[in-house]
């Protein structure tokens, strides 16, 4: 497996940086041309070296300004962008060719078609791929990519790495110091943000592997919102994530009312025909060097806590047990404006990549299971609870769980379940939850009419007095959070 890393630069003088920008620019020109000829999904299976050939001899490549190293790597990339980009789109198509056919020699044919390239004779197939594979467009224009051979690197006095790079003349080179002692490899994307350099390049997973030894533990987790993760033990990591996520989506809301309100100002200045305002609020008022400086700053902080939370679980248990975070959830309830707009913030994908990187890194085991309805099964009772906020309440024995630790123990115990694996659909393990749950009712004792009677056959711990949900006048006060939990286990 492959791992992306990034080194950044270190007081890069502005000169230099100005050099590289140009570059960048006239380099994205040939990234948008690249997209604008060969985006379309009608152009499936297109090649770089064809493209290359074609511009070399139709004079195109003589019009870029750049070395000749330079643009065919960008095409190359490009070119790559493009099939992945078509590759996503035609998962989307194989399902719908799935619901299209019942018989399987029309589904196979159908793939068949859609891996050769050769969809456009099939009206559905052309019809689908025009509907889920759109012509894209490139507005790129901060990136460079160097090649292997092209660029030097060597250490100076204090450590720190130094790399030289094809600039826009023949055997001009452009130095630029890095903030790492480890000299990157292989091929090289140059990002360009805000002043400084970033170098993206990749590195083998088994070369990153570390020595700090991991727990001897089987856990199982699950993400949440105000901490990254809560283990089946209850203990929560990473608890400063919610407030970050909350702080950064608020400002985000009122520095856009601000830019809105400017930004309209400079339209109507503009239909006034003051061309001159306009421009003036624009260059000072509506830039977005501060913005993207912030933003990076902000994902950097989240990675760190994210990653931290990961570590900490893994110091205790070397099989983690974690739901699928990868697939997509969608939910009804309507929470309002300003919790949709944290939820949206919710940095779901970073949690994934960090349980599956920090567990290769340091031998751990990472299992995958289906997250349906973890985090409303109650441990207790294994029916599904009424949640209220972040507590999950039993229907049963009136029990009360943090709704993040409930989740963890469905999690660690989702794990070997027999009938529900990973891509089972989400109506059918509701429909087993109730099944079993209709089984462990059947086997309860006859229910009397007496208020003890009924009492007695809720399985609720009534160390403190705690009444049943039938006789709601005897509770005298509330259940501790994840009370049920060693009876959870013993059933």
């Amino acid at each position: 497996m492959k791992v992306t890393r990034i080194a950044y630069s270190r007081r890069l003088n502005t000169g230099k940086y100005a050099q590289l920008a140009e570059q960048a620019r006239r380099l994205g020109r040939v990234r948008a041309m690249v997209w604008a000829r060969y985006g379309s999904p009608v152009r499936d299976g297109i090649r770089d070296r064809t493209i290359r050939d074609q511009w070399m001899a139709d004079g195109t490549a003589d019009t870029f300004g750049v070395l000749a190293s330079a643009w065919k790597e960008t095409v190359r990339d490009t070119v790559a962008d493009i099939s992945a980009h078509r590759a996503a789109g035609k998962v989307k198509v194989r399902k719908a060719v799935h619901r299209r056919y019942k018989d399987e020699t029309q589904r196979k044919k159908g793939y068949s078609d859609l891996r050769r390239g050769s969809w456009q004779d099939n009206a559905f197939l052309a019809r689908k791929m025009r509907q889920y594979v759109q012509h894209g467009v490139s507005r790129t224009a901060n990136q460079i990519v160097v090649r292997s051979d092209q660029y030097n690197t060597w250490n100076m006095a204090d450590g720190n790495v130094w790399i030289d790079i094809p600039g826009l003349e023949r055997r001009q080179k452009i130095a630029i110091p890095l903030n790492t002692t480890v000299a990157p490899t292989g091929t090289l994307r140059l990002i360009l943000r805000s002043g400084r350099v970033e170098v993206h390049y990749a590195v083998d997973a088994p070369d990153l592997r570390e020595r700090r030894p991991c727990g001897t533990g089987k856990s199982g987790v699950d993400k949440g919102y105000t901490e990254v993760l809560t283990d089946s033990e209850g203990h929560h990591h990473g608890e400063g994530l919610g407030a970050m996520l909350r702080v950064e989506s608020d400002y985000l809301k009122t520095k856009n009312a601000r830019r809105a309100k400017i930004r309209s100002i400079a339209e109507k200045s503009r239909e006034q025909g003051d061309q001159a305002k306009a421009e003036r609020i624009e260059r000072n008022n509506l830039g977005t060097v501060k913005r993207c400086r912030r933003r990076s700053r902000f994902e950097s902080r989240v990675r760190t806590v994210t990653f931290t939370a990961v570590h900490a679980v893994i110091d205790k248990a070397n099989h983690v047990v974690a739901e699928d975070l990868t697939r997509s959830f969608s939910s009804r309830r309507r929470l309002g404006k300003n919790t949709n707009r944290r939820l949206a913030a919710w940095t779901k994908g970073v949690t994934a990549e960090a349980l599956a990187s920090v567990s290769e890194r340091r031998g751990s085991v990472l299992t995958l299971v289906n997250a349906a309805y973890t985090s409303q099964v109650v441990p207790c009772c294994r029916i599904l609870g009424k949640r209220s906020g972040d507590r999950l309440h039993c229907t049963w024995c009136g029990d009360v769980w943090q709704a993040d630790h409930a989740g963890a123990i469905n999690v660690l115990e989702r794990d070997g379940d027999p009938d529900i694996s990973l891509y089972t659909p989400h109506t059918r393990v509701k429909q087993l939850i109730q099944e079993r749950a209709d089984r462990r009712r059947t086997r309860l004792p006859v229910q009397d009419s007496s208020p003890i009677g009924r009492r007695a056959n809720y399985p609720s711990s009534n160390a403190q007095g705690i009444g049943s949900r039938k006789n709601p006048g005897r509770r005298t006060s509330l259940p501790a959070v994840g009370r049920g939990r060693a009876r959870g286990a013993a059933e």
